[in-house]
């Protein structure tokens, strides 16, 4: 099989970085695109000079404002965004035809079969950075690597518009030494268990073994064995169909009782509203959902077709699932599901011919 060549390119601070070039005066000081304290709002981004007062995306505004007194808050402009995004795709497809879009500013791409520089992923992602800034005036930060896991681990490797590259020969000794919090899939309730059983690192993984590690995760001891080697099979998918837009948080502390949760889902429904308008226009938001995991680890996810995407009727779908278990909250979902318009209209075209 002939050795994958991938990159995944990551913009920096993406939507802060756009309203930074657009606007010169912004440029030096804190910066966060979002929504404005008085009005409960989130932080959907935020530049550096922000981010080194401990602010951060998904963030509620005025806790954000109490981190940095100095903060600007500016107003999101998704239409700019998503025509910024295109033309970042344009520039991407002058390479490769194998895009996998992860948001309006990630993607993975595929360049194994690319002629562009002799074949070198690591030449294209250099051009792809050179010319992001000499036309967008934006960097973008990007990983190169054998598959898209450690792609995208390189990508953020040396951030902000950084390049690090992770040839075949040297995976296992990158992976080796990778804190295991860095895996795909692994988050900070994983994370800590790893840490409760002596595992911080993947080459401790690897001491465990597989069969130990299956029986003490699951099918997700499977997935951390092989992420342990760096082996992941996962291909570039290019028409990659979304099926849903959701927002997740886990708690530090469970949340008690329902008047709890019904009290984070202001700040939820804002970022799924940001996350809603970066979505690309061939999707329509349909039936909205809620996902809710109790202390003990169940899960229920209920959904209710016809209902709007008003706070009011998240607050009910809520008050349904909860009761479904009624015990303490460790993580709470909203999300709505979606239709791909582009069904239809190939549909009609079959109708046409």
């Amino acid at each position: 099989m002939t050795q994958r060549k991938i990159i995944h390119i990551d913009c920096d601070c993406f939507y802060a970085a756009v309203e930074m070039r657009d606007d010169p005066r912004l440029v030096g000081r804190p910066i966060a695109v979002g929504g404005t304290p008085d009005r409960r709002g989130v932080v959907a981004t935020c530049n550096y000079e922000a981010r080194a007062y401990g602010v951060r995306s998904a963030m509620a505004s005025h806790q954000a404002q109490r981190l940095c007194p100095d903060i600007i808050f500016v107003r999101p402009r998704f239409d700019v965004y998503k025509a910024v995004s295109r033309q970042i795709h344009t520039i991407f497809r002058d390479f490769t035809d194998l895009i996998e879009p992860l948001s309006l500013d990630e993607a993975y791409l595929d360049v194994s079969d690319s002629p562009h520089f002799s074949g070198s992923a690591t030449r294209i992602a250099q051009e792809i950075r050179r010319r992001v800034w000499e036309e967008l005036h934006i960097t973008v930060s990007a990983g190169v690597a054998p598959n898209k896991f450690l792609a995208k681990i390189a990508s953020d490797w040396r951030k902000p518009n950084g390049l690090f590259v992770i040839t075949p020969p040297e995976v296992a000794a990158f992976v080796a030494t990778l804190p295991v919090a860095r895996l795909h899939g692994v988050g900070k309730v994983t994370a800590e268990k790893l840490t409760r059983l002596g595992i911080e690192r993947c080459e401790q993984l690897l001491e465990w073994g597989r069969l130990a590690l299956i029986k003490e995760f699951g099918l997700f001891g499977e997935r951390l064995w092989n992420l342990a080697q760096g082996i992941d099979e996962r291909s570039v998918q290019v028409d990659s169909r979304r099926q849903s837009v959701s927002v997740e948080n886990t708690f530090e502390h469970d949340l008690p009782d329902l008047a709890a949760c019904t009290a984070q889902l202001p700040a939820l429904l804002e970022e799924l509203a940001g996350r809603l308008g970066r979505l690309d226009t061939h999707y329509r938001p349909e039936k909205p959902f809620v996902k809710v995991k109790f202390h003990d680890f169940t899960q229920t996810t209920l959904e209710q077709a016809g209902a709007g995407r008003d706070i009011d009727s998240y607050r009910r779908l809520l008050t349904q699932a909860f009761m479904r278990g009624g015990k303490p909250v460790r993580l709470l979902g909203v999300g709505v599901r979606l239709i791909d318009l582009r069904e239809g209209a190939r549909q009609l075209s079959l109708f046409e011919e």
